[in-house]
């Protein structure tokens, strides 16, 4: 079987499933590339058409609009490429008799026609590229003693950091240079480095056990990982600073705001 066309794939990272390590999708990476109906023209010309450009284009341009309102009437198309049919998509509960915008769409089904499906399953050849870095950042830092995001977190309890390749790995402690740390902004401080106290290790969450002896304060927070995709760690560590300063609290000060915030009784 000869192989004629080459699609090159690269492997991204998928942000709908971070909570798992080695989801991957596959991005074909020529994809980007649109061929318009001035293209088409184009090479029909360069292929020796006796018709000019302009007439060609207004051609295709005039084909378009034929399919187009035939789609709109309600009308299947099929061409060389695909066969086109109207859909309504959504639930129509208790056989509903009317359309309702917020839960119905008005879309197509497009499907390839034998023809392409034969010549994708024969004349189409997949290299890998690789993994495509996917990009990494702290997107948000939770207190789940009182379940707020507000840029406070109280000491002696767990907060979540949640982002894109926060895992930090290798966890096992060995090297000092990876981990979490919590920077003080008053430089006389001690710099609070925490690996033992990793409740959850994921490459879209965090969850720690902030020390009960720290000082209260602002603290800017770091991670340095090694981690890059599944089992694949980097040769040089990553930082990734989150860009807002968290205020360090005693465990007394929520429990002073939860009294104040309860109803008074006669």
């Amino acid at each position: 079987m000869i192989r004629k066309f080459l699609w090159k794939l690269w492997l991204r990272l998928n942000l709908m499933t971070l909570e798992v390590d080695d989801d991957y999708y596959a991005e074909v990476s020529t994809a980007g590339h649109t061929l318009r109906n001035e293209d088409i023209a184009r090479r029909i010309v360069d292929e020796g058409s006796e018709i000019k450009y302009n007439t060609l284009f207004s051609i295709i341009n005039q084909v378009d609009l034929i399919k187009r309102e035939a789609l709109l009437s309600g009308t299947s198309v099929q061409d060389g490429i695909a066969h086109f049919m109207p859909r309504v998509t959504g639930n129509w509960p208790g056989g509903i008799q009317h359309f309702d915008p917020a839960n119905h769409r008005i879309t197509l089904s497009i499907t390839p026609v034998a023809e392409l499906s034969k010549a994708l399953a024969e004349e189409v050849e997949i290299e890998v590229l690789g993994i495509r870095d996917s990009g990494a950042y702290i997107g948000l830092v939770t207190d789940l003693s009182t379940g707020l995001a507000d840029g406070t977190i109280v000491r002696g309890t767990n907060f979540a950091i949640e982002g894109i390749k926060v895992k930090i790995e290798p966890d096992d402690g060995k090297d000092e240079t990876l981990g979490i740390f919590l920077i003080p902004e008053k430089t006389t401080d001690p710099t609070v480095h925490i690996t033992s106290r990793l409740v959850e290790n994921r490459a879209a969450k965090v969850v720690a056990l902030l020390p009960a002896g720290m000082k209260e304060g602002k603290y800017n927070l770091r991670i340095v990982t090694r981690y890059s995709n599944g089992k694949t760690l980097l040769k040089e560590a990553r930082t990734l600073d989150y860009p807002k300063p968290l205020n360090v609290v005693a465990d007394s000060l929520i429990r002073t705001q939860v009294k104040n915030t309860q109803p008074e009784t006669e």
